[in-house]
């Protein structure tokens, strides 16, 4: 089963995270073959961390729980709140797949919360863009909650765009990177 998992930081939390980096990559290290695609989200200056976003595959809806509050920064108080749906890898690949390579480009994070019927189900068009990309669903897989995709494209505006904007409740465009050790 396919989980995705974005953690919000706590205002103010940059120097906590910092302090725990080398604890969470080595939590991280320990789901690298399960994980699907990793990186911190970004504030407009594009280093400050607002939040990190994990796609994992995990036995079980009570592993992804465990995966997602046993994390060291969010045991230790950086992160806010925690989004952790079901996810469909659409792509069947990983971010390390992805033709662009792990550098160059702006690259956002897209989550978009349903409203109503499922949208946006098959690959959009121009899927070499398309870092990830698949629905958010329910804990049981039946139900869809929205979309969420990592992209590769100009600006904020376009990797909106690539969704069916009046089929969501709300669409959250971060900046975002590929994660992992440096």
């Amino acid at each position: 089963m396919e989980f995705l998992c974005f953690h919000r930081d706590r205002p103010d939390s940059v120097t906590l995270r910092d302090e725990l980096i080398e604890e969470h990559w080595s939590y991280m290290d320990r789901y690298a073959t399960e994980m699907i695609a990793r990186g911190p989200a970004l504030a407009d200056d594009g280093e400050t961390p607002t939040g990190s976003l994990h796609i994992v595959d995990l036995p079980s809806s009570a592993a992804a729980r465990a995966f997602a509050f046993d994390e060291p920064n969010y045991q230790a108080g950086v992160y806010r709140d925690v989004l952790l749906r079901r996810w469909r890898n659409t792509l069947g690949r990983s971010m390390w797949d992805f033709p662009g390579g792990p550098t160059g480009g702006n690259r956002y994070l897209v989550l978009a919360l349903g409203a109503g019927q499922a949208a946006d189900l098959a690959v959009p068009p121009g899927s070499d863009q398309l870092i990830a990309y698949g629905p958010l669903l329910s804990d049981d897989g039946a139900a869809w909650l929205g979309t969420a995709m990592l992209v590769q494209v100009p600006d904020p505006d376009t990797a909106r765009a690539i969704l069916t904007s009046d089929r969501y409740a709300d669409i959250e465009v971060h900046n975002w990177q590929f994660g992992g050790r440096r």
